[in-house]
């Protein structure tokens, strides 16, 4: 039986030697408000800050001498390469890392810190594990998998282990974060074993949820890289793993999507109840919990992982309100004329203004761009029926483009000719914009661009260019050509509202 087997696997896994037992810690918080016991398991408390540790050691502590030696190898932008890299040192072997060109600094920096030696290659994860794969045939390397390998996932599993021995009684769930799947497989053979009763429950971001994709086919699916979403980067994966998913099918009960603004209002809850700013896959599980767990349940949520840049915290800190629905944006066209500032601010209320941008257009109108913070559990269509009453208005909350540009850039609006808006992510690395403009060429005009460093791999441009629509076709093939993740955003109404000087919006 494939539980048992595992179960054998975990219990003699090699892993205290650089890990270390995390705790399970209530969330008080968190609990009142959910009207559910809530335990976190603090995977971000290990040494590299994240539970990948137990899987690469448990790999590498396996390998013979001869095979030590040599060295080892893997691919990984994250939490796996700063594992791989300490358990290689603590065994007196040498760590290769391959990472995109685009990773930041600051993992590249924690690697080397840690003994590893990092090679820069391609601008994917995949791009940089077939370099990784090919190393480690030329250079003799024993490849470490960051997820599909029976000893990565046994050590893995410890952590499932470990809730077992910490908690005395039954548990109603496990929420687990789910990349490749090697943390929820080891988790669910080990707990489902002891607690059959127990459900498991795997959390995925919207934009990368290639388990979820898989259960529902029941093969495993390759996600489209020009579709997966690198918010919650260390879960952002294309294939879930071939071992992973065997063993997964017997052990997941259920699993939950959430979407960025949710991870980042997770992020938050953590900090509230704990004082540490997980990164976005390390909060996964906690959102997930939110959307899923019952009241009076009795449930665990993984804090995976604490690996995050500094420089993200402000994008965090912004989408984590909206995650909560504990802010409002909405675009709102009131009439231009003495006393009506005044009257659409009493409409709102006494109400916590997040933000207020206020442009005058022609026709005798004004567009308000207003954050308003509400309160957990309140209706917030009420006020927009009510302001609806007097005022023309679109609830722009779940908008990315007002969310992650236009609140940024209010006060300027332009009749443009032909001007097509395009969302982009860009790689965050020297030169992404350079390509970006040569291949665009001299034949198209940028009539508005805006971007914004979030500390990611990836930073978020809106771009305005005129494009005559006999041309549109051509263009859209050259876009095709650069790999890029974008999305077309001409007919968005906050575009239109705020920024394309359109009289009749």
């Amino acid at each position: 039986m494939i539980m048992e087997k595992y179960v054998k696997k975990i219990l003699e896994a090699r892993v205290y030697d650089v890990a270390k037992q995390t705790p399970l810690e209530a969330a008080p918080s968190l609990s009142r408000r959910l009207g559910v016991n809530v335990l976190f398991k603090r995977e971000d408390l290990q040494p590299v800050f994240s539970f990948k540790i137990r899987g690469a050691y448990n790999k590498i502590c396996r390998l013979p001498a001869a095979v030590l030696k040599q060295g080892v190898i893997t691919a990984s932008a994250g939490n796996h390469a700063q594992g791989v890299a300490l358990a290689a040192a603590h065994l007196g072997s040498k760590a290769y890392i391959v990472m995109g060109e685009n990773t930041p600094s600051i993992k590249i920096d924690a690697v080397r810190a840690l003994g590893g030696e990092v090679i820069l290659h391609g601008e994917s994860f995949d791009e940089a594990s077939k370099h990784a794969e090919h190393l480690s045939e030329t250079k003799n390397l024993a490849y470490i998998h960051p997820f599909d390998d029976p000893d990565v996932i046994a050590g893995q599993g410890t952590v499932g282990m470990e809730i077992m021995r910490q908690h005395s009684g039954e548990l109603d769930a496990i929420y687990v974060p789910v990349g490749g799947g090697g943390l929820i497989a080891g988790i669910g053979a080990f707990v489902k074993y002891l607690q059959p009763n127990c459900r498991i429950i795997g959390v995925e971001c919207e934009g990368s949820a290639g388990m979820s994709a898989a259960l529902k086919a029941g093969k495993r699916v390759k996600l489209k890289a020009d579709e997966l979403d690198q918010f919650a980067d260390g879960t952002a994966v294309r294939q879930v793993g071939k071992e992973n998913f065997r063993l997964a099918m017997s052990v997941i009960d259920e699993m939950v999507t959430v979407s960025i603004d949710e991870i980042c209002a997770a992020i938050k809850d953590v900090f509230e109840d704990t004082r540490v700013i997980p990164e976005p896959s390390g909060a996964l599980a906690i959102a997930g919990l939110k959307k899923h767990a019952k009241p009076n349940w009795t449930v665990v949520g993984l804090v995976s992982g604490a690996n995050v840049n500094f420089d993200r915290l402000r994008h965090i800190s912004e989408r984590a309100e909206l995650g909560e629905k504990r802010e409002m944006l909405l675009g709102v066209s009131i009439p231009e004329k003495p006393g009506s500032f005044r009257r659409f601010s009493s409409a709102i209320g006494k109400r916590s203004i997040t933000e207020f941008n206020y442009r005058y257009v022609e026709g005798g109108r004004a567009h308000v761009l207003v954050g308003i913070q509400t309160s957990p559990g309140e209706d917030k269509q009420r006020l927009v029926t009510k302001l609806s009453e007097k005022y023309a208005v679109q609830d722009l909350s779940e908008n990315e483009v007002a969310v992650l540009h236009i609140r940024h850039m209010v006060g300027g609006a332009s009749n443009i000719a032909d001007e097509q808006v395009f969302r982009f992510e860009f790689p965050e690395r020297p030169g992404a914009l350079l390509k970006f403009l040569t291949v665009l060429g001299n034949d198209f005009n940028i009539s508005m661009f805006h971007y914004r460093n979030h500390g990611a791999a990836f930073g978020r441009v809106l771009v305005g260019i005129q494009i005559p629509p006999a041309e549109m076709k051509a263009f859209m093939k050259r876009l095709g050509s650069i790999g890029y993740r974008f999305w077309l955003e001409s007919d968005n109404p906050a575009y239109l509202q705020f920024l394309s000087g359109d009289a009749s919006v």
